[in-house]
């Protein structure tokens, strides 16, 4: 059961992250930015959803633990 909640987890992680890094990168080329330069503010935006996560899960299971 633990693993389906993991997989289950890591999934709504990638979709979220996905959500945010399209939002910033349509928002960057609403704002006038070239594509490359739209395509790194989505891939940043990726990666910085994701590390928050890995901290917040990180800090809460020293916690819980």
């Amino acid at each position: 059961m633990s693993v389906a909640i993991v997989f289950l987890t890591t999934a709504l992680v990638i979709v979220v992250a996905l959500l945010a890094a399209a939002g910033a990168g349509k928002l960057a080329r609403m704002d006038g930015a070239t594509y490359p330069a739209a395509l790194t503010r989505a891939a940043i935006t990726f990666a910085s959803v994701v590390t928050l996560t890995v901290t917040v899960a990180s800090a809460l299971v020293s916690i819980l633990s």
